[in-house]
């Protein structure tokens, strides 16, 4: 294409322009209809967004209270049981159950033959419960210094024996 009829052509197209504004009209309106539809579509994610996050943060709220209310009921009761449970509580329902305190000359023991008493495991000795050096394999009880001398000994030992 030579110059002359590139410009004829460059003046054709301005000169349909020129005959019918409304198609740059058109082309600004539909832009801005795009930018305002993007912006539309963006603020709308925001708020989706942001009432998600408020919705969270009023059920984390909501979850707490009841975390607080289930703690002040559980801190009651156990204040209840320790009433109930208390010597001078437990002397008053023994009373009113018709039991009686007893008195050392009342007590008698009885000897049951071949029991014996069971021993605490508390008074088990400290060398009892480790296990000895001779039950262990002796990959756990050789230091790392004598296993790096091992190693330096088989690996010169290995080079001497390649020569």
């Amino acid at each position: 294409m030579n110059l002359p009829q590139a410009s004829r052509s460059l003046e054709h197209f301005f000169h349909a322009y020129a005959l019918a504004p409304w198609r740059a009209q058109r082309q600004w309106i539909g832009a801005i209809l795009v930018v305002v539809i993007a912006a539309g579509m963006t603020a709308a994610l925001y708020l989706d967004l942001t009432s998600q996050a408020a919705i969270a943060g009023r059920r984390i709220q909501a979850l707490r209270s009841n975390i607080i209310a289930v703690e002040l009921l559980n801190a009651d009761l156990k204040s209840q049981l320790a009433e109930s449970t208390s010597t001078s509580s437990m002397e008053e329902r023994a009373r009113l159950l018709g039991y009686e305190p007893v008195e050392q000359a009342d007590l008698q023991y009885l000897a049951v033959p071949g029991y014996v008493a069971p021993e605490p495991g508390i008074l088990a000795t400290a060398g009892s419960l480790r296990p000895s050096a001779a039950s262990m394999p002796p990959e756990y009880t050789e230091s790392l210094f004598a296993w790096l001398g091992r190693r330096l000994e088989t690996t010169m030992d290995a080079g001497v024996g390649a020569r």
